[in-house]
């Protein structure tokens, strides 16, 4: 029998072997290729539901040709476990200062190339400094927007089961007597341990960043006390559901009633929803934007973040969702309704009652969270 073969004498079955494999081989390379080429023009966000408008979002896409994935997270733990774990996936994310502090000192989060920066100049040199507490040297974060954990209430609901009800102070919502009238018509807290603690603790005239156990323990006390009275923490439904009127009464983010607000004007429901800084102080916090050590295309992220540090844009952010920004060019063109409105941009005696989030020893942390998942279980 006569064996045909081709090239240097090798049976025509080795042959097709060959170029299928070789077939294979440039499939892979070129599907790897087009994987590539797609990664480099995207850049992946990590960040809180509605914290980015889509006007910017689109804006950044017309300019760049860069085409954003927008991934959202309901809990700040939840981020700083993903990027501990390593591996995300993420160009960008949107850390709390307090959660960056621990993702620095955890090697984390990469040093920001400031020389991709052209906008950098534009930042608030006062708010730089406060970072940099958090941030020695402003190398691994640039700040974003900024605001206040208080009350989130819908006026008609409230007033309707308590008259006179203290919308100004946290007895509303840690005092179980007066938090069980708005029981029925919804009380929810934001997920977020260490902010609600500390705000509970500096209620009850104590440190709010304690590291003792039996100081903790009150804390969790008065917690405990009103948790039959709360609905949720499910922090991505806080907005919708006083837009909704599903919620009258929420320890939650001062940008948040203002969205709320306005998601109920467009749905031409009649509800209103207000904010109110308790008088007792609370807590002020800034976010960060910052890029994983493991980000798959930092260049992009460093791109976006400089584009968000533009004045119109960010001015937008602030416009929409009623934070205050990091942005010293950005202030004039913030509306005047939102820059005069107190309850985003406090007044100075106000101002002196907020306290900033500070890092807490590990140990502290450890009871902190242990003490918050027995409060949320009710056990």
């Amino acid at each position: 029998m006569t064996i045909h073969t081709c090239g240097h004498c090798r049976p025509f079955s080795l042959c097709f072997k060959l170029a299928t494999l070789l077939a294979a081989s440039v499939f892979v390379f070129l599907s790897s290729l087009g994987t590539a080429i797609s990664q480099e023009k995207t850049v992946t966000i990590a960040a809180w539901a509605d914290y980015i408008p889509p006007e910017v979002i689109s804006g950044f896409e017309a300019r760049t040709g860069i085409k954003v994935v927008y991934d959202t997270f309901d809990s700040l733990e939840f981020l700083e476990t993903k990027l501990l774990t390593g591996g995300s996936g993420y160009d960008l994310v949107l850390p709390s200062a307090l959660v960056a502090n621990r993702l620095i000192q955890a090697g984390a989060l990469q040093e920001l190339d400031k020389a991709q920066f052209g906008n950098y100049a534009n930042l608030d040199p006062d708010i730089l400094a406060f970072l940099a507490k958090h941030d020695e040297g402003n190398k691994y974060g640039v700040p974003y927007l900024w605001g206040t954990t208080g009350i989130l209430y819908n006026p008609k609901l409230v007033s309707e089961r308590l008259e006179n009800a203290p919308v100004g102070s946290l007895d509303i919502l840690f005092d179980p007597e007066i938090a069980a009238h708005f029981a029925d018509c919804g009380i929810a807290m934001i997920d977020s341990p260490e902010e609600v603690v500390a705000i509970a603790l500096n209620y009850l005239g104590l440190d709010p960043f304690t590291a003792d156990a039996a100081v903790l323990e009150q804390a969790e006390a008065l917690l405990t006390s009103v948790r039959p009275h709360i609905r949720h923490f499910r922090t991505g439904a806080i907005i919708n559901g006083l837009a909704d009127g599903d919620l009258c009464l929420v320890l939650g983010w001062s940008g948040d009633a203002g969205l709320a607000h306005a998601r109920a004007i467009d749905a031409g429901n009649g509800i209103e929803i207000a904010y109110a800084i308790p008088r007792e102080g609370t807590e002020v916090f800034f976010d960060f934007l910052s890029i994983p050590v493991d980000a798959p295309n930092p260049e992009n992220a460093h791109r976006f973040i400089d584009y968000l540090m533009e004045p119109e844009a960010i001015a937008e952010v602030t416009n929409q969702y009623f934070y205050p920004n990091g942005n010293k060019a950005a202030f004039e063109l913030v509306a005047e309704e939102v820059k005069n409105d107190p309850s985003v941009y406090p007044p100075s005696e106000i101002m002196e009652k907020l306290f900033p989030n500070l890092p807490r020893e590990h140990g502290a942390l450890r009871l902190l969270t242990r003490s918050w998942t027995r409060f949320k279980s009710g056990s």
